[in-house]
């Protein structure tokens, strides 16, 4: 249920010296309290039900860790081409994988940037909570080299920002964040929303993204280190072992709502709509992402089936390459090499029998340092 009689509920549009209004938003919780309707709480409970699901099923998988790669990969490309970016995850993949093309998307290194800052802040979380400290750190990361990187990585903005199109000055914009000099204090009330417990934790983290969306602390990078600040909520708070909720999934699918929902909130307090919203994302793409584990296991005790039954005496080393081609799904020859301890000549024939039943394709067609790719594998995440 929406409160559109109550427009301060998330905070209030301050006249500034420049002719425009900066929102100034209010401390989380909302007041009055969100109210869990019928209807909320419905989403709440299906949201729940679904993480509770993926996270079982990540949990049976052989070796979750390994799974873990494309998951990650999946959501640094859909939440990069929220801002615009054009790399798909084949464009990701080979990049990583070293393969030259000359037509692939020159900004592949934002979705690499987004992957090492997931990365680096999972490894963070271990002996740092979510935090100011850490959101400046992995903006560093995010940003380091790449398109807005002369924007003070790492540091909070010292001059108004606004959002609206591409070029557009403060007073053109469609929304126009806090003053630069009340961002620590906007941020540090959120940090310490973030250290209380008194709500479900899945409203809280859907509250504390629209704030973080909504305070905009960055020059650039703020929806994507606004998504990675979700997918760090979730693991520490223990809702899952494992980051494989690409919720930029949802968010992309349903763009315009997204950032109209947002807006709403802004303009209109209307927190109960935004969080039904977010709620509907989660349990859709945690469905969809149990989907994929359970196709993941189908996938692999299927094509070990085949090697154990096709490969003769080199089916244990095809075993091993299998396990590994789930951890990285793009191989080339020495990869087997230095795998499975073998000569490049046995390398090279086991790579033939991966290639001759279908499992592996080989992708550069050069006759040299050639790269082959777990079809199989890659296209249950496209």
């Amino acid at each position: 249920m929406a409160l559109t009689d109550d427009t301060e509920r998330a905070g209030s549009y301050l006249p500034q010296p420049g002719g425009y209004r900066s929102f100034a938003p209010r401390p989380l919780p909302p007041e009055p309290p969100v109210a869990m309707g019928l209807d909320l709480q419905r989403r709440l409970s299906l949201a729940d039900r679904a993480l509770g699901r993926l996270d079982g099923s990540i949990r049976t998988l052989p070796n979750p860790d390994l799974f873990v790669f494309m998951y990650v990969r999946k959501e640094a490309v859909l939440s990069s081409q929220i801002e615009g970016t054009q790399s798909s995850l084949n464009d990701l993949l080979e990049a990583e994988a070293e393969i030259l093309a000359s037509d692939r998307p020159k900004d592949v290194d934002e979705v690499l940037n987004y992957v090492r800052a997931m990365n680096f802040g999972l490894e963070r979380l271990r002996e740092l909570p979510v935090s100011i400290r850490l959101i400046r750190e992995i903006h560093a990361q995010l940003m380091q080299g790449v398109r807005g990187g002369q924007r003070q990585p790492g540091e909070l903005r010292r001059i108004q920002n606004g959002i609206g199109p591409a070029g557009c000055t403060v007073n053109e914009a469609s929304f126009v964040p806090p003053p630069p000099q009340s961002v620590a204090d906007h941020l540090a009330a959120l940090e310490t929303f973030l250290h209380t417990d008194t709500l479900p934790a899945l409203i809280q983290i859907g509250l504390a993204h629209a704030q973080f969306e909504t305070i905009h602390p960055f020059l650039d990078g703020n929806g994507r280190v606004g998504r990675l600040l979700i997918a760090f909520l979730l693991y520490e708070k223990g809702i899952l072992q494992t980051p494989v909720l690409y919720l930029s999934h949802h968010f992309k699918r349903h763009r315009q709502e997204y950032y109209e929902r947002l807006q709403a909130v802004r303009d209109r307090g209307e927190w109960e709509a935004w969080l039904d919203f977010f709620l509907d994302g989660v349990h859709q793409v945690a469905t969809e992402a149990t989907a994929t584990a359970r196709a993941i296991v189908d996938l692999r005790e299927a094509h070990s089936k085949l090697i154990a039954a096709e490969f003769g005496r080199v089916a244990g080393n095809g075993l091993r390459v299998l396990e590994r081609l789930y951890a990285r799904p793009i191989i080339k020859v020495q990869d087997i090499v230095d795998l499975c301890g073998v000569t490049f000549p046995a390398a090279n024939n086991l790579m033939g029998k991966f290639v001759h039943h279908g499992l592996l394709a080989e992708i550069t067609g050069q006759a040299r340092n050639r790269q082959f790719r777990y079809g199989g594998y890659i296209d249950l995440f496209q």
